[in-house]
């Protein structure tokens, strides 16, 4: 009996293996796995607004800093230079414009000292006719009595002399009422002139609000010369040093936002037709074998680069060959929100994992492809 005893522990021991083979053999029929993951996460190119030499760098590589954090700075003063001369061309163009709104008003008090005239010159020509009235009817007055002995002809000739005398007068204000409306017309052209090269009162004045927008624009270019960070995360592959000349819009270093973290697991296509959006999945790290990471299933990819038919550098079409009785199944990436990772956990990008998704996890949910096209 003895003798039995050490078979049957032996065949216990076989068969719970056996019986561990067969979950895991069923659990990897059943739930969608996949070694073929890779960690991923958004990474910021920092490129600075404005060109020119570094001249402090208090970071380095693979350094964590937070959000606002001084990456480089920028040699400040040619922007502070020009800030300098914006500021200057503000104040100047402050006090054109200013003068130009004085030169309105004197443009205003001279149209109207000119409509004051013309308004005289209007009226001296009223008392004339009036004045050559009353000396015409004098004139034929005068006129009628000399035949009857009733005046002399000394008095009819004085009276033609005012009556000649008046119509002069009437071409004399005649003459200076076309002069005072001339200077009337000069005095509103000279207005108008005055106004156009103002241009709108006040804060809406065009000038002004050009050499405003310039000064803002100085003194924006000068706060670029400080780059921050714009997310918590770390500085990685670091190649500039103090003197580099930093290139604006062009990207001078790599910050990976840690808040953005997620896993793209590849699935083969015969196996994502039961990947639902909301679906519980394992993540499982190389670099910690031991440390299982509980994921959601976000979205699964709509498609993947094709090599067949693509454009070759000849222009001719690239088919790649393949064997007639070998079906290779594609890969589809699908995105996985990682739930809660461990502080001993470091995520690095481009890492490589094992995904499980649990499948079923997610009862009642729409297939993450719905989901994710709805978005």
């Amino acid at each position: 009996m003895k003798s039995i005893r050490p078979y049957i522990l032996t065949g216990v021991i076989v068969l719970i293996a056996l019986t561990v083979a067969l979950l895991k053999y069923w659990m990897h029929l059943t739930n969608p796995w996949t070694r073929n993951g890779q960690v991923q996460a958004n990474v910021i190119e920092i490129a600075p607004r404005v060109s020119g030499p570094i001249v402090a760098l208090p970071i380095r590589d693979n350094q964590f800093v937070r959000a606002g954090d001084l990456l480089f700075e920028i040699d400040p003063r040619t922007y502070q230079a020009n800030l300098d001369q914006a500021r200057a061309l503000f104040d100047q163009t402050s006090g054109d414009v200013e003068a130009l709104a004085e030169q309105v008003k004197s443009a205003k008090a001279g149209v109207e000292v000119a409509r004051a005239s013309v308004n005289q010159a209007r009226s001296a020509i009223l008392q004339v006719n009036a004045t050559i009235t009353k000396n015409k009817a004098e004139l034929e007055r005068q006129q009628t009595l000399l035949p009857k002995k009733a005046t002399s002809r000394k008095s009819v000739e004085r009276a033609q002399a005012i009556y000649d005398v008046s119509l002069e007068e009437k071409k004399v204000a005649q003459g200076a009422l076309l002069q005072a409306e001339s200077n009337l017309l000069k005095a509103q052209a000279g207005l108008a002139q005055a106004r156009a090269t103002l241009g709108a009162v006040g804060d809406s004045n065009p000038q002004l609000r050009q050499a405003q927008a310039a000064l803002q624009q100085a003194q924006l270019n000068l706060e670029f010369t400080r780059v921050r960070a714009p997310a918590n995360g770390y500085v990685t592959n670091l190649r500039l040093r103090v003197g580099s000349h930093a290139v604006a819009n062009q990207p001078s270093l790599a910050l990976v936002d840690t808040a953005s973290c997620w896993v793209d697991g590849y699935f083969k296509e015969n196996r994502i037709a039961g990947i639902k959006s909301g679906d519980r999945a394992v993540v499982t790290l190389m670099t910690y074998p031991g440390w299982p990471i509980e994921g959601v299933v976000d979205s699964i990819g709509w498609g993947i680069f094709q090599q067949d038919g693509s454009t070759a550098p000849n222009l001719l079409p690239r088919v790649s060959p393949t064997f007639e009785w070998i079906r290779l199944a594609q890969r589809i990436p699908v995105r996985i929100n990682l739930v809660e990772v461990p502080e001993e956990i470091k995520l690095r990008v481009g890492t490589t994992c094992s995904v499980l998704v649990r499948k079923g996890s997610a009862a009642g949910r729409q297939d993450g492809s719905h989901t994710s096209q709805t978005r």
